[in-house]
């Protein structure tokens, strides 16, 4: 059949009290009221989370008047690998839908509520019985076309509406059916029941779906523009590297590209090549490439200010407030952003050498960490935005300044103990590498994840890699003292499992005499 006259397929993946059965009738209901042939069939399944009912839309995007007088066939079930949308009520029913090949990445817009509602199996579970969702998210973008996800049940409860409600929302935002807003609002109040919520609901999906999607396809178009500058890069990357670690390093290549330029993802791909080669050396599949070139990438891209005012003056990040603080068309919004930079934060601007005398005598006056100047700056206003923009232009500037230089030696630093640490263990080099984990953000944050960084550093990795401790009880230590300094940012707990690893230690030689 040709596009006009196939219908368009809708998928429902509800659980019981969701109310899947309504949100089909609301769906025939606008159809019909658009004049577009419509004819929906249930399976139903049993109450709650112990079993999911399934429903199956089929409409033609053709209007009565253009049928002359023939009257469509529609089926009864679905297809494999021939459905348009699927509409799931919660996370685990978009997986399942996923893991049962109703899903597709050429065909279907996948719609589903982040929101999680436990299987009976997770809860009966001894231990952790929990769905990875981070699993069940790749496995859901990865697999459909398009996707509008976002947590349904908890917008549902802030319109003072029902899931339901939001789903027709998001259907109608994704523009999949040739079916006017008014055709689902007149299906609302012809049910005649909780009208005025239930069209509050519809609203809130109906605008998070829009947002969403012009979100997505502005992201799409921008990675589009930076792969025509980095397709090179990204053959090298599919030419040098196994499989595996493939998409992050894909990811890693546009990323940093983005963030300063070509050159600097060329560089990304000089040093991963090196971790590469070390890996092959000791035997390794690619695992550890894998890890190194995700948290490499994470670091390399480090934020600074001219980071941040990159963000905030992006091209989707005033559609993304909108979206949060759920505007209406046409109404004004303002953005005012805090900044509070202390002398840390100007001197990381400035060349080394001058950054250098600049906290030498700030350390001797006893300024730094007590003098800062707090702005506030409307990004929505022309002279706002111009500040930020400006200043966003300073990528060029950035290898000149003081941060760039301390952050590529701590990098080189940190790749060179995981290449020194894959011969003697693989699964310790990789633990190096997790470490990066610590070192994030900027100001007082970032100052401590470097400290907690260092104190496991001299602890654990640096004996490891001297000898003096062996490489099992290094993976051990290392994950023990990473963990805990996730655990606490201020650093006791850190400093009670490096004391453990400490005692440890020097009672081993002890035990072995």
């Amino acid at each position: 059949m040709t596009a006009p006259d196939r219908p368009v397929t809708i998928l429902i993946a509800a659980l019981g009290g969701d109310g899947g059965g309504v949100l089909s009738d609301w769906i025939v209901e606008a159809a019909h009221h658009a004049g577009l042939p419509a004819q929906a069939t249930q399976i139903p399944g049993v109450a709650q989370r112990t079993g999911a009912t399934t429903y199956y839309v089929e409409v033609l995007p053709l209007h009565r008047g253009q049928l002359a007088g023939r009257t469509p066939v529609l089926a009864l079930n679905p297809a494999m690998g021939e459905v348009d949308v699927l509409l799931a009520s919660e996370l685990v029913e978009a997986g399942r839908m996923v893991f049962n090949g109703w899903v597709t990445p050429d065909r279907t817009t996948l719609i589903s509520s982040s929101h999680r509602v436990f299987a009976i199996g997770e809860r009966a579970a001894m231990g952790d019985g929990r769905f990875d969702v981070g699993r069940l998210l790749r496995a859901v973008r990865e697999r459909s076309k398009a996707q509008i996800l976002f947590d349904m049940d908890q917008a549902a409860e802030e319109a003072g509406s029902v899931l339901n409600a939001v789903l027709l929302g998001a259907l109608a935002g994704s523009r999949r059916l040739p079916i006017p807003d008014a055709s689902f609002e007149f299906a609302i109040r012809a049910a005649g029941k909780s009208v005025e919520a239930n069209l509050a609901g519809f609203a809130f999906g109906r605008a998070h779906a829009c947002g969403e999607l012009e979100q997505t396809v502005r992201l799409h178009q921008k990675r589009q523009a930076e792969a025509r500058g980095v397709e090179d890069l990204l053959e090298r990357g599919r030419r040098s590297f196994p499989a595996g670690a493939q998409p992050v390093i894909e990811e890693g290549i546009r990323r940093l590209a983005g963030y300063q330029d070509r050159g600097y993802a060329e560089l990304y791909l000089d040093r991963l090549d090196r971790v590469w080669g070390s890996e092959k050396d000791a035997g390794g599949d690619g695992a550890l490439l894998g890890e190194t070139a995700r948290h490499l990438a994470v670091r390399m891209s480090f934020e600074d200010v001219i980071r941040v005012a990159q963000v905030k003056t992006g091209a989707d990040r005033l559609a993304r407030v909108r979206t949060e603080v759920r505007a209406r068309e046409g109404e004004p919004l303002v953005i005012t952003e805090h900044f509070k930079p202390g002398i840390e934060e100007i001197c990381a601007l400035l060349p080394p050498t001058l950054a250098r005398r600049v906290l030498a005598w700030a350390e001797r006056k006893g300024r730094l960490g007590k003098w800062y100047w707090s702005m506030h700056v409307r990004t929505t206003t022309v002279s706002g935005f111009t500040r930020l923009w400006l200043l966003s232009r300073l990528r060029w500037w950035r290898p000149r300044t003081f941060r760039f230089a301390g952050e590529q030696a701590q990098i080189e630093r940190w790749l060179d103990q995981i290449q020194r640490a894959a011969p003697l263990s693989l699964t310790l080099a990789r633990e190096i590498a997790e470490c990066a984990r610590l070192i994030k953000g900027y100001g007082d944050t970032h100052k401590r994840g470097l400290g907690n960084f260092a104190r496991i550093e001299a602890a654990v990795i640096a004996p490891a890699l001297a000898g003096t401790m062996t490489p099992s009880v290094a993976v051990d230590a290392t994950a023990s003292a990473r963990v805990a300094a996730l655990a606490d940012p201020e650093g006791e707990s850190l400093a009670r499992a490096l004391g453990e690893i400490a005692r440890h230690t020097q009672e081993m030689p002890r035990a072995a005499e």
